[in-house]
């Protein structure tokens, strides 16, 4: 009998354990969720970062484009202000990076670390070529202000400056990983933050042999000086002996020892005959500090002694004024109000004052007295400050004397070898 088209089929019984599927259960569609609450943070603070590295960067550029060109300072005191808020935000920025992989670091490291090695870059040209500085300084704000746009397009895709500028989208997926956490610790422990101490240690005893023409030298074994001695044919003598106003006892009773009997030793010492200095000079802190003795304590040359320097008198009123202070901080170390005061004296073309008055003036008096000397002596030995010599040999040598001989001292070393002489070579031949 065929089946009636009347009965509807038979309904299968349920499988043991299934449960129905209720209707809430049903799988939507996939929607858009709202970015949770640190990513909006994150997107903030790199938005901050951005735009503050651009605004600094077009300020910085206007600013070191009027020195340039009519060595004006309208926007140096903007300036500051700003690069300080970009060095606290910069800092918080590249902290987070070891916290959090959100943050992409492909675009936000060169911001953060772009201060940092344009200064790194400026030490040098602040040895070799002081004088072009406000070009190199130009030239880094261009560049900022180049990487500032490039990023901007990169991370907006064109030059649109709707907020924030970086969306949470954009950040990356991990919130927190201990590979990217270790990772970061390790390379600025172990590479970073020992190539920026070689670096600086580099640049140190480049910028001491620079200075000094090779009279002091910065080396492993210490603080090295060099005494060289000229010639001149009629068979007078002039030893430049650079000298530190603290250091080592040997090395001052070495060098007290080597002086012949018969020599006029020039003895550098500004007198203050009318009281002008309201603070001692005096480096007993410093000597404190370091473990080594005070020149004045130690230091007993033989020979006659002749005093060869200026008074305080002959010295402008801003110099006094900026010694008086620089004194009264170096007795009573970094306070807030010494900092106060160091940071409210700024006269007009304070350094060329003083760069007048410390060195040159008494260099001119010090070469008056050694040809006085020269008639009455056939050794003059000058020991005096290293940043008084490279004038010095040059000044004599320009009167008939040639480099005879030179000899190497540790003035300050930073191992535990005695002090001694390192080194002793004719060089009568060889030009200083």
């Amino acid at each position: 009998m065929p089946p009636d088209a009347n009965i509807p089929p038979a309904i299968e019984p349920p499988v043991a354990g299934a449960v129905p599927p209720k209707p809430s259960e049903a799988v939507p569609p996939k929607l858009a969720l709202p970015p949770a609450r640190l990513e909006q943070w994150i997107a903030v603070i790199l938005s901050l970062g951005l735009a503050l590295f651009l605004v600094e960067a077009v300020v910085s550029l206007v600013d070191d484009s009027l020195i340039l060109g009519f060595d004006l300072h309208l926007l140096t005191l903007l300036r500051v202000v700003l690069f300080l808020f970009l060095l606290l935000l910069s800092i918080l920025i590249y902290g987070l990076m070891a916290l959090t992989p959100l943050i992409p670091k492909r675009w936000f490291l060169p911001t953060t670390l772009f201060k940092p090695i344009a200064g790194l870059l400026l030490v040098p040209c602040l040895i070799y070529c002081y004088g072009r500085l406000p070009l190199v300084a130009w030239a880094i704000s261009l560049c900022q202000v180049g990487l500032g746009a490039a990023l901007l397009y990169r991370i907006r895709g064109g030059f649109t400056f709707r907020w924030p500028l970086v969306s949470p989208p954009q950040l990356n997926l991990r919130r927190f990983s201990w590979a990217n956490l270790c990772g970061f610790l390790l390379v600025n422990g172990l590479v970073l933050l020992p190539a920026v101490v070689i670096y600086f240690l580099g640049l140190a005893a480049l910028a001491v042999d620079h200075f000094s023409d090779g009279f002091v030298a910065l080396r492993p074994s210490g603080l090295t000086v060099q005494v060289r001695k000229y010639a001149r044919p009629d068979g007078k003598t002039i030893q430049l002996v650079p000298m530190s106003h603290v250091g080592e006892s040997e090395f001052y009773r070495t060098l007290s020892q080597s002086f012949p009997t018969n020599a006029i030793i020039l003895v550098e010492g500004v007198s203050d005959d009318q009281n002008l200095l309201t603070n001692k000079i005096s480096y007993h802190r410093m000597a404190r500090t370091l473990g080594v003795a005070e020149q004045q304590e130690v230091f007993r040359p033989r020979g006659e002694l002749v005093r060869a320097d200026v008074d305080v008198a002959e010295f402008t009123s801003n110099t006094i004024a900026g010694l008086n202070l620089v004194m009264l901080v170096h007795s009573r170390g970094f306070n807030a109000q010494t900092l106060l005061q160091l940071a409210q004296f700024a006269p007009p073309h304070f350094e060329e004052q003083l760069l007048e008055d410390i060195l040159h003036k008494r260099n001119r008096h010090l070469l008056a007295r050694i040809q006085d000397q020269l008639a009455q002596s056939e050794t003059i030995i000058v020991p005096w400050g290293a940043a008084h010599m490279p004038e010095l040999a040059r000044e004599i040598q320009k009167s008939g004397f040639r480099l005879q001989e030179k000899q190497d001292y540790v003035a300050l070393r930073f191992g535990g070898k005695k002090t001694k002489p390192v080194r002793k070579s004719d060089d009568s031949r060889a030009p200083d």
